[in-house]
């Protein structure tokens, strides 16, 4: 499976179950949802959502995916998924909580480990 991730508050993603999809506020604002790659999602927890509370990762099977996903970044080899378009529920495969330690700061949770 090719998988994505993507961090949201879990608020968020409970109101996008009863709604069918899910659209971050980035999509408006940006014109995409920001993904990130196993190897980019707890860098990117810790640059942009260092302190949060009640956080969870969405893993995402980028074939179920109905949007189109770009893969677009300021380095060659540090390309980020974006999804242009909401996000359709089905195509994510497990919600999994993001708690970070006593800094703040957050670990890859043992369920990407494996």
């Amino acid at each position: 499976m090719n998988i994505i991730l993507h961090i949201t508050q879990n608020k968020e993603w409970e109101k996008a179950k009863n709604l069918g999809t899910y659209c971050s506020n980035t999509l408006e604002s940006e014109g995409f949802i920001h993904c990130s790659t196993l190897t980019q999602v707890i860098g990117s927890a810790n640059r942009f959502f260092k302190d949060q509370k009640d956080l969870v990762i969405l893993k995402i099977d980028v074939d179920l995916v109905n949007s189109e996903i770009r893969y677009e970044g300021a380095a060659a080899n540090n390309l980020f998924p974006h999804i242009y378009g909401e996000l359709n529920i089905d195509a994510v495969t497990q919600v999994i909580d993001l708690e970070s330690d006593n800094n703040g700061f957050f670990v890859l949770p043992e369920e990407l480990v494996n």
